[in-house]
């Protein structure tokens, strides 16, 4: 199986995409195999390439089909496809809805190159990417949503399972493992495999086959729903 990365840059400003591709044209396993300008020209993409792509870049506002539309709509339709959203300082909204939608994660649209980069590998690898300076306020503002909706609609928008996060319940982790349970804390707190394997004194290939085991059981898509879905779950 080839190392590259398929990506797909969706921005409605050609010379935001123009600049994203000369960033990744440093990478020498990044490849951008398309470009589409709203969400809907991001599906035909996808569709007329029969889904070969592993990530795809998303702006949130663009006219047509938005990019929280089109997140919902990869995610049901290729699940394989993973969808990094980029968003700006004051669209914590857009990137809150993005995530409920499938999204694996968000970053800001002035990262640097290399963080930028760095997030499309986690990603690709079936990490979770959450920005800095804004994961406070996008877990706060979904918490505050989910008292009116507990994930009512836009866990519905996405289409569970494989979409967005699915309802919470107060017995939703009763199909975990003791030992996933501690697992599931620890990625509450946002640590990575490492970190839990030693605070557990696991080693990092049984931490990731406890995480795939949490993700299958609760049906979320990766790390960043879990951390979600712990928020609202008081974890």
């Amino acid at each position: 199986m080839s190392d590259e990365i398929r990506i797909l840059l969706v921005d409605d400003q050609e010379l935001i995409r123009t600049g994203f591709r000369l960033v990744l044209l440093a990478e020498p396993e990044m490849t951008v195999v398309g470009e589409a300008g709203d969400g809907r020209a991001a599906l035909t993409e996808l569709r007329a390439s029969g889904g070969a792509c592993d990530v795809v870049l998303m702006d949130v506002r663009m006219a047509g089909m938005d990019g929280i539309e089109a997140t919902a709509a990869i995610v049901r339709e290729f699940p394989s496809v993973r969808v990094l959203v980029l968003t700006t300082f004051d669209l914590d909204e857009y990137a809150a809805a993005a995530i409920r939608a499938g999204a694996s994660g968000f970053l800001l649209k002035d990262a640097r190159p290399t963080e930028l980069a760095d997030a499309i590998r986690r990603v690709h690898s079936g990490d979770a990417v959450m920005a800095p300076g804004v994961t406070k306020r996008l877990l706060e503002r979904m918490s505050n949503d989910a008292a009116a909706d507990p994930w009512g609609g836009a866990a519905a928008a996405a289409g569970a399972p494989g979409g967005g996060v699915p309802a919470a319940r107060a017995d939703a982790l009763d199909v975990l493992t003791e030992r996933e349970r501690e697992v599931f804390a620890l990625i509450a707190e946002g640590r990575n495999n490492a970190e839990i394997g030693g605070a557990l004194f696991l080693s990092e290939s049984t931490v990731k086959t406890h995480v795939g085991r949490i993700l299958a059981k609760l049906e979320l898509r990766d790390r960043v729903h879990a951390v979600i879905l712990a928020k609202d779950l008081g974890v």
